[in-house]
């Protein structure tokens, strides 16, 4: 049964994903929200059809404008980010690309992280502006530089926090009041951290953006994204958007991220557990120059962390003092963490952004943003942390060694 929302807030988090989205009617008593893989819904007469196409009456048409299966997953997440609706789209980046189509026009204005996803950001410098859609890129973890940028024509600030692939952060509340006072939206983009730990429309955001592949399907199975939006108005403007573009997510997707959302709690806890160890560990290592993670007590946002989110999360990325050479050697010699991009699942990957997810971007600019050359990210898994600890350390201690 569907939950309201006014008994959604006496849930726990836990309890919430576990039993938000469910149907509100059943055809059997079925508990697992069925998979309606049917592209199209019939009408019992033409005027049921018409009163359906003009929004008379409720019921489904065809599964690119609606469909029930992804209709549960949708309203999960809404509740657990807080959210008056949310739209799945068919990966992480057509939720990103729903809401620049949603928000921008040509002679806007934004103002975004410089250290971004590399698609994200790429859009913004070399697509958009096409359009005419200009973007300034700063450190959104200093609300001075966020200010400074505004401009009458700002129609959005967009940010990352934890920033990928950083791991800095933005305080929510302050970027979210100076979009306000310059009339912009704010967007935030939650992947790092899930509706687990962090919260953005608590903050004053408008928009929360999600690549579901990560941290709430959890498996690397599936792709997905997710656009979930503080106002009717926002949400009807994205939903319009997404089904016109085609961006929206098939129902076979939507089911095998709602199953892996009802075991977010506790992976997340698990690998943040494990992360919070592991950043300790690399943080006393001798081969380590530097880890940036959200939970250690030096980590320049450390009591920002602790105001706005729940957790520190399973993401950290760090140095290695031979540099780019010493960052190959630990890639190419770990035996159970994997080298693949990608994040939030189960199982610990490890990966370069500067050659890998941000290539894109030029390298000043990766430069700029942080994105230095020696940085290695880490998505920590659910394994035994003594196994990903002996993994870290026997791959550490091949640099030197003149092994690749």
């Amino acid at each position: 049964m569907k939950k309201g929302k006014k008994e959604a807030d006496r849930l726990g988090k836990s309890t919430t994903a576990i039993h938000s989205g469910s149907l509100e009617h059943t055809i059997y008593g079925e508990v697992s929200v069925p998979i309606f893989q049917s592209s199209t819904f019939a009408f019992s007469s033409v005027e049921d059809g018409a009163a359906r196409f003009s929004g008379e009456k409720p019921g489904y048409i065809y599964s690119r404008l609606d469909n029930p299966t992804v209709n549960a997953l949708e309203e999960a997440v809404a509740t657990l980010e807080g959210a008056c609706g949310a739209v799945a789209t068919a990966t992480g980046m057509a939720a990103v690309s729903s809401v620049y189509l949603s928000f921008l026009s040509r002679g806007d204005h934004v103002v975004a992280s410089k250290c971004l996803y590399g698609s994200s950001r790429v859009i913004l410098e070399t697509e958009l502006i096409r359009y005419g859609v200009e973007s300034t890129f700063v450190d959104s973890s200093r609300l001075a530089d966020i200010q400074k940028a505004m401009r009458p024509q700002t129609r959005m600030v967009f940010v990352e926090t934890p920033m990928n692939p950083s791991m800095n952060l933005t305080d929510l509340a302050g970027a979210a009041a100076i979009a306000k006072k310059h009339g912009a939206l704010l967007a935030v983009d939650n992947t790092f951290a899930s509706p687990y730990l962090q919260r953005p429309i608590e903050f004053g955001a408008d928009i929360v953006i999600h690549s579901l592949t990560k941290f709430i399907n959890g498996h690397a199975d599936v792709i997905g994204g997710l656009v979930a939006a503080r106002d009717k108005e926002h949400y009807d403007r994205v939903k319009k958007v997404a089904s016109l573009f085609g961006n929206t997510m098939d129902p076979h997707q939507a089911w095998l991220i709602l199953r892996g959302l009802r075991t977010l709690p506790l992976r997340v806890q698990r690998a943040q557990e494990n992360a919070a160890k592991l950043a300790g560990f690399l943080d006393a290592h001798p081969k380590i120059a530097w880890v940036s993670y959200p939970g250690l007590s030096h980590h320049p946002q450390h009591e920002l962390a602790k105001r706005q989110m729940d957790g520190f999360g399973a993401m950290l990325s760090f140095g290695v003092k031979d540099g780019l050479q010493g960052a190959i050697t630990l890639m190419n010699n770990v035996r159970l963490i994997g080298l693949a991009v990608s994040l939030g699942g189960v199982e610990s990957l490890i990966e370069h952004p500067a050659s890998m997810t941000h290539a894109c971007i030029e390298p000043a600019k990766r430069r700029e943003a942080g994105i230095l050359d020696e940085l290695v990210r880490l998505s920590v898994g659910c394994e035994d942390v003594e196994d990903l600890r002996n993994d870290l350390d026997q791959a550490l201690n091949r640099i030197g060694e003149g092994q690749k």
